[in-house]
Parts: structure tokens; C-alpha cells; sequence
């Protein structure tokens, strides 16, 4: 029974993380307020806390880049492409050897290229956010 409430919990707040990506700039609270909800199901108040700081981590990591640093990363010269075995992936971090190039209008996220491909990261949690193709 168990696993099974393992289960539900986590594929609820997966779906949760997927509504949280697609709002417009408000994916923290959106991944709180789902989080929290589907905590309190499964877990009464306690879980609705837990539910909360988890949904608003996950909504807020995934927040795309607004359209100018996307701009700029395009337009840069590409730094030399970095090959690291696991796939890049939004919502996934890239390793530490990986080095970032800081954006300077934006200062929440920086840039590098990886497996040959530009890829937009929040700095402080080495996050992918965007994979420029």
C-alpha cells in the first residue's frame, strides 16, 4: 500500500511540475499551491508543507528564460563544446566541470555549450532551462 502512495505521490507532483512549467512567470506558485495540495492528500498537513516547498522548487527551477537572453545566447560566439555522458535535459543539472559563461543583462542565468548544443542554465543550481537547438 505503501508504494503505492510512493507512486501516486510522485507521478501528481510530476504533473503538477508540468502545469507549474507552462504558466505564465508564475511557476513557483503554481508548483506551491499544486505541491501543497497534493501533500495534504497524501499526507495531511505535514505532507501539505512538505508538498509546498518541493512544488515551489520544482515550478520555480523551471522558469524559461525571457526572450532577450535567449537572443544573446544565440548571438554569442560559441565557447568550446564541453562532452559530458548523460543526456542535457531541462530541468536536469550539468556537472561541475562544465564551465558557465555568465549572461550580464541577467544575472539569474548563464549559457554554455554541451554536447554541441547551447544550452541555458540558472547559475546557482546548474539547472537547465532552455536547450537551444
Amino acid at each position: 500500500m505503501k508504494k503505492l502512495v510512493f507512486i501516486a505521490a510522485a507521478a501528481t507532483l510530476l504533473a503538477g511540475t508540468v502545469v507549474a512549467q507552462e504558466s505564465d512567470g508564475r511557476n513557483a506558485t503554481t508548483g506551491m499551491v499544486g505541491g501543497a495540495a497534493t501533500g495534504a492528500i497524501l499526507g495531511g498537513p505535514v505532507g501539505a508543507g512538505v508538498g509546498a516547498v518541493v512544488g515551489a522548487t520544482l515550478g520555480g527551477a523551471l522558469t524559461p528564460p525571457p526572450p532577450e537572453v535567449v537572443t544573446y545566447v544565440q548571438q554569442q560566439p560559441a565557447p568550446p563544446s564541453v562532452v559530458v555522458q548523460q543526456p542535457v535535459v531541462v530541468g536536469k543539472s550539468i556537472p561541475e566541470t562544465v564551465v558557465l559563461t555568465p549572461i550580464p543583462e541577467s544575472p539569474n542565468y548563464a549559457f554554455a555549450v554541451v554536447n554541441e548544443q547551447r544550452v541555458i542554465v540558472e547559475p546557482k543550481s546548474r539547472t537547465v532551462v532552455q536547450v537551444i537547438n
